[in-house]
């Protein structure tokens, strides 16, 4: 994904899902769920605990949230990514988007192939800035 692309995505999408985003403050995700916020994007977090985390309610599956998402945004081990994007491809979320490392080259694939937008091995905190977005 080129640096337009990666601008188009980050600026024109509105609520994020953030699999993985627990209340553990010592976790990246919370941090990044953190500056989503920041930059004004609707958290949604999603853990098998189902928390609230920053103000926003949680749900245990993607397919439990009952308003439509624009990213999914994956902070799991690569193990379990493919499981994740599989799971975002039966959403109407237009990207997943997988963290630093995370990496499954054969499910970013999937995604792609299904006609979604894909991220791999980045972080939006990172590409915000370095971008030149406002914040």
């Amino acid at each position: 994904m080129d640096d337009d692309e990666l601008r188009h995505l980050l600026t024109d999408t509105t609520t994020w899902a953030v699999v993985g985003l627990s209340t553990n403050t010592l976790r990246p995700a919370y941090g990044v769920a953190r500056f989503l916020q920041s930059v004004g994007k609707r958290i949604v977090p999603v853990h098998p605990r189902a928390e609230t985390v920053h103000g926003e309610l949680g749900y245990r599956t993607l397919a439990e949230i009952p308003f439509g998402v624009d990213v999914v945004d994956v902070f799991v081990n690569s193990r379990r990514a493919g499981a994740v994007a599989d799971e975002a491809l039966g959403t109407k979320a237009g990207a997943v988007w997988f963290q630093l490392g995370v990496i499954d080259e054969a499910a970013a694939q999937r995604v792609r192939d299904a006609g979604r937008l894909m991220v791999i091995d980045r972080c939006p905190a990172i590409e915000w800035p370095r971008l030149g977005l406002p914040r």
